[in-house]
Parts: structure tokens; C-alpha cells; sequence
């Protein structure tokens, strides 16, 4: 406490004394004395304390207000746009594997680095002290977490982001929380200036995650993907599960909400999904998800959505156009800002600017970067950050403490010539092997990856395991046998195209596959069943598209959409089999259910060819 006296005014002082958290106080005051702040701000859960950071981050420039009230504009660095996986790594002890798709350093080695680069980092600097919960409050979901900064902006975006937690922890005194330490590090107008050093450490250990040199909310804002990761390891010795996940309601039959969870890779659909329109959302990001009394329940980690802002538009994104369109506390990262004070980015469909101040500085047609390649008016990863209940359909269950029930879990990803655009598992395990444990997706700007290659992710959440693959995939089996009402696990695929690269399903045809997805969950119709799993009857698909979109959907389409490329599959099966061989302790049960799938697909290609209609399957009923 005396340290913190040094560094703290009488009113955060109090603020950390009234806590009575000696655990907390004790880790705030060793990252004081390490980093050497020139003060410290402990944000409480008032209104004014998010006023004051709101106005600093634009008195120093890390935000500019742009012409709506509210809305402000934040640019990181030109080469600091995406998560950096190469440079996030676990600290592990000698005798620690995580196995090789998981990065990792010597823990001895990693904290000796990141306290070399912390040391003295915020001299000049105010460092701020956020005190959050992850999920609701005062719920078995519940998670305590703080995170330390020296960023206005990493704060301010966790005051949209996050639910407060400050009185949480002066009525509950946890003695264990999520740790995040973070310094944007030495600035240059107003960016991260050396990049080159970025280190993102998740240390397990400690429930500690350090990030250095780096202001893309992805690799700083401690709550978001870095808390996921430990997380999933609370949750593998405590038997639930963290997941890289949507959760939306949809109105099903008989005034029935049913409840999905969804998992995509960044940049496949995951929020446009989320934000159908006349249905409602409870998160479009992470969730946790827990089994009670043999039914699956979750809640949304967070309250607002950090969202990738290309191709938003009216007609496409209604509800979001609305509400980061409006008068409302909405921060846009890396789009073009005009001489008006207005913003655009790629794919709103408005007219282009002669020159504007984007991600790149002054901006204007043809601007060229060092290596001649013309740059973008706004980045391809552009987002906005913005509170879920400033969108029109925001589920009123968001804060349930409870959680809400979960009866159907959809995997999807960028695959253009294999997935069919909608398909039901047979069962938990079929659904958990090939379905989410197989998901494969073509690599979108969201990371650092060559864009367009085909990357194994399975879960979509292989860049946040902080487990053993093997020991991960069992979990979702062992939770499984838990659960006396499983939910259905669907497939879906939106960007399969034909032999000449055309997509073959439309934008808005999503709303169809969900809506047929409840009459599943409702027992309302029957399935045709194939070798890959469960799929639609024409006729149901004609009335849902008639009914949801006002389109006729012609049977050409359907059997165009929804034939087995059955060679594509087994390749596929190969693809994953040759992964899954190489990693340790995969359970027998995985390559079981693989082999199962892969014996009825050659069946029927020596039965019916290479490529076969879903009415071939249906005259075999």
C-alpha cells in the first residue's frame, strides 16, 4: 500500500483501500513498481470514472471524435492490425506440452522477456486499473478479472465491452481473478512505435496474460480472446466449457425462442449470423457454457461487440448500420475519415472520397505503400466496438444470470467446395467429431495467415486452446454423456461455389437454414439422411424460402446446393486424419466415428458416382 500511495491521488487510493483485497492490491503494486508509472487510476464501476478516460483518450489523441455524438475514431499502427499468433505464446514449466499447434516458451525464459520489456515502460504514462466480470453477475458463470493498461483506448473499449466489477469485488473480496498487464508501449503519433517487439504471454500458472508493444484490441484488451484461453482452462478442470461462440434466439414454431450457439472462424459469417434480422441476439463472440440437471445453458462473456466493420451496409446489416449509425457511444478502428469528419470503410456501399486520414495517415487514391502496392482507403479488418443494447434486437436474457438453454450448436467456415450449406449431425459424438473437431476454413484478414489458404481450426477456437487437443476433444465428449438432452449440432457453409468460382448461396439464405434448423430442433419435419449427416427436403426448404425471404427457390438450386462431392469429403477425412495421427492422446472414439464417415461416403460413390443429388439419397429411403 505504501507503493501505491506514491503513485495514487487520495481518491484512487481510497478507491483500492475500500476494497480491502490485499491478493489485488498486492498484484497492482507490483506492476507499479515494474512499470513505473507516473500515476495510477482505478476505474469503479461510476459514470464519471468512464467519463474520465473517455476524455483522455481524446485530450492525448488515441481517439478523435468524428461528426455523430459519441462516435469516435481510433487508428492503430500500419503493422499492428490483427492478432499476432507467431508472437503469442504460453509460459509453460519444463515439464508442461500443450502439444505443437499451440505456441509456447519456457516459462523462465518468458517472464525474464516480458518483465526486460515492462521494466520502466509506463514512465511518463498513467497506468489504469480496470476491475471487471466476465459473464453476469452474481452467477455460477461468473468470472472476476482486472486488467492493468496504460492505453485510453484498450479502457475505453472495455467500458462497452465489459460488464463493471468493481462493487463485485468489494462485496465478494475474491482472492483469485484473471491477471492482464499491458503497455502499448513507446508511442509515435499515437501508435505502438516498436511492433517488431509485440509479445502476447498467457501465463497458466499465474492466470496471467502480459502484452507489449501492441494496440490492436485483439492483442490487448485482456478480456476479449486472451481471457478465452484461460478460460478453456479453468473450464477442463472444472468440467464446463469456454468457447469461441455466438449465442442468438430464434422464433421457432408454436411461439417457441430456441437458443443456438454458433462457432466460426473470424471473417466466416459469425456476426451476421448472430444479427438476423426479426431475431434476437445475446452475443456474438465467446461463451460459457455449463450442463444443469442434464440441459446445456450459457451466457454471453461480454456486453458489446468488437465487430469487423467491411460490408457493413443498410441493406445487408440493418440492425448494425442502425446502431453504429446513430447518436451513440460507438469507437470504429482503422476506416477513412473525410475532411467532413464522416467515416467510411470497404464495402458500405457510399461514395469514395477524393482523400480522407485512414489507418495509412493522409489517404488518397492510388497512395502506394513501400513495396508499390496500392493501399486501401480503410483496412479489411476495420471494426467497431459498440454496446449490445444499443442494437435493436438485443435478447432481453443477456444478463440472465442463469444463462439461457442451448438446443442447437452450429459450426461453420469458408469452405468452397466441399461443406453443403446446411447439414444436422446424427448425434453428439458424429456432431463433435466431424462436424466441429474436423472444421477446416479458407484463412480470412482477421490474422496475420496467408489469406484464402484452407487452415485446420477445429472448434474454431484452435488459436485460443490452453489444453492438449486431445484432452480438449475428450472434454467435449465427456460433456456430452452429461447431458441427458443434447443439443442438435448443424453444419453450415456459406460460401460454396460452383466449378467456375460463383457462390452458390445468397447472403440472407442463412435465415433459411437457421429457421430450418428449429423446425428440427421442434420435431416439425423430416430429414434426408446421406452419408455426411442430416439434410432438408426440398419441399421444406421451398416453403422457408417463400416464407422467411419471399423467394422462389428453384429445385435446380437445391440440387446444385445440397449434392455430396464425395470425393472433396474423403479428401477432406484425409486431410484431418493425417492431422489427428500426429497429435498425441486423441481418443480412440474420434477416428472411430472418422472411419464410420468415411466407409458410408465410399459406399456411395461406388453405389452412385463422385457427385451425387440429394434425391438420389431420398429414392434410396
Amino acid at each position: 500500500m505504501k507503493i501505491l500511495q506514491n503513485k495514487c491521488n487520495f481518491d484512487n487510493y481510497r478507491k483500492l483501500e475500500i476494497l480491502e483485497n490485499p491478493v489485488l492490491q498486492e498484484f497492482i503494486s507490483k506492476y507499479v513498481s515494474l512499470c513505473n508509472p507516473k500515476s495510477v487510476f482505478i476505474r469503479t464501476d461510476s459514470s464519471e470514472d468512464k467519463q474520465y478516460i473517455r476524455n483522455k483518450a481524446l485530450e492525448l489523441g488515441e481517439e478523435r471524435p468524428l461528426n455523430l455524438a459519441g462516435h469516435t475514431i481510433h487508428f492503430d499502427g500500419f503493422l499492428d492490425q490483427a492478432r499476432d499468433k507467431k508472437a503469442t505464446k504460453y509460459l509453460l514449466a519444463q515439464n508442461q506440452d500443450l502439444g505443437r499447434h499451440l505456441n509456447s516458451i519456457d516459462r523462465k525464459e518468458g517472464l525474464e522477456e516480458i518483465t526486460a520489456y515492462l521494466k520502466d515502460i509506463m514512465t511518463g504514462k498513467e497506468m489504469i486499473v480496470g476491475i471487471f466480470c466476465l459473464g453476469p453477475l452474481d452467477s455460477e458463470f461468473s468470472i472476476p478479472a482486472v486488467q492493468i493498461t496504460d492505453s485510453y483506448y484498450v479502457a475505453h473499449s472495455e467500458i462497452i465491452l465489459y460488464r463493471t466489477g468493481y462493487e463485485f469485488f468489494r462485496k465478494e473480496k475474491p482472492d483469485r481473478f484473471f491477471k492482464f498487464v499491458h503497455s502499448a508501449g513507446e508511442l509515435k503519433n499515437c501508435v505502438s512505435r516498436n511492433v517488431d517487439k509485440r509479445r502476447i504471454y498467457i501465463d497458466l500458472a499465474e492466470n496471467t496474460v502480459y502484452t507489449v508493444n501492441t494496440q490492436y484490441a485483439g492483442n490487448t484488451v485482456g478480456l476479449k480472446k486472451l481471457a478465452l484461453r484461460l478460460a478453456i482452462n479453468k473450464a477442463e478442470k472444472e468440467g464446463w466449457l469456454a468457447e469461441h461462440m455466438f449465442i442468438m434466439g430464434i422464433n421457432g414454431p408454436d411461439k417457441r425462442k430456441i437458443y443456438f450457439a454458433g462457432a466460426f472462424p473470424s471473417g466466416c459469417g459469425k456476426t451476421s449470423t448472430a444479427m438476423i434480422s426479426e431475431e434476437t441476439i445475446v452475443g456474438d463472440d465467446i461463451a460459457y457454457l455449463r450442463e444443469r440437471k442434464g440441459e446445456l445453458f450459457a451466457v454471453n462473456v461480454e456486453s458489446g461487440i468488437f465487430g469487423i466493420i467491411q460490408n457493413v451496409n443498410a441493406k445487408d446489416d440493418p440492425l448494425i448500420w442502425q446502431a453504429i449509425t446513430k447518436p451513440e457511444e460507438v469507437i470504429f478502428t482503422n476506416s477513412l475519415v473525410t475532411e467532413e469528419n464522416r467515416l467510411r470503410w470497404l464495402g458500405d456501399e457510399r461514395p469514395l472520397p477524393e482523400k480522407g486520414v485512414s489507418f495509412c495517415g493522409e489517404w488518397f487514391p492510388e497512395k502506394k505503400d513501400e513495396k508499390g502496392k496500392v493501399i486501401p482507403y480503410a483496412h479489411k479488418n476495420a471494426r467497431y466496438t459498440v454496446r449490445l443494447k444499443s442494437l435493436a434486437n438485443c435478447d432481453s436474457e443477456l444478463d440472465n444470470p442463469k444463462g439461457v438453454k442451448i438446443e442447437g450448436i452450429i459450426y461453420g467456415g469458408r469452405d468452397s467446395d466441399t461443406w453443403l450449406p446446411v447439414c444436422e449431425s446424427f448425434d453428439w459424438v458424429h456432431g463433435v467429431v466431424s462436424v466441429g473437431a474436423s472444421l477446416e476454413s479458407e484463412v480470412t484478414f482477421a490474422t496475420l495467415d496467408k489469406e484464402g489458404e484452407r487452415k485446420f481450426n477445429p472448434f474454431s477456437n484452435l488459436d485460443f486452446l490452453s489444453v492438449p487437443i486431445g484432452k480438449y476433444i475428450d472434454m467435449y465428449l465427456n460433456f456430452g454423456k452429461r447431458l441427458s438432452s443434447p443439443a442438435r449440432i448443424f453444419a453450415v457453409n456459406y460460401f460454396l461455389k460452383d466449378e467456375a468460382g460463383n457462390f452458390l448461396t445468397d447472403k440472407k439464405a442463412k435465415h433459411v437454414w437457421i429457421k430450418w434448423m428449429t423446425l428440427r430442433i421442434c420435431n416439425k419435419t423430416k430429414v434426408i439422411s446421406t452419408p455426411l449427416g442430416l439434410i432438408p427436403k426440398y419441399e421444406d426448404l421451398k416453403m422457408l424460402f417463400k416464407e422467411v425471404l419471399g423467394q422462389d427457390y428453384p429445385r435446380e438450386s437445391y440440387i446444385q446446393q445440397f449434392s455430396l462431392r464425395i470425393d472433396n469429403a474423403l479428401a477432406k477425412i484425409e486431410r484431418i486424419e493425417k492431422i489427428y495421427k500426429d497429435i498425441e492422446k486423441i481418443p480412440s472414439l474420434f477416428f472411430e466415428t472418422l472411419d464410420e464417415q468415411k466407409k458410408r461416403l465410399k459406399r456411395a460413390k461406388n453405389e452412385s458416382g463422385p457427385v451425387i443429388s440429394p434425391e438420389a439419397f431420398l429414392k434410396q429411403e
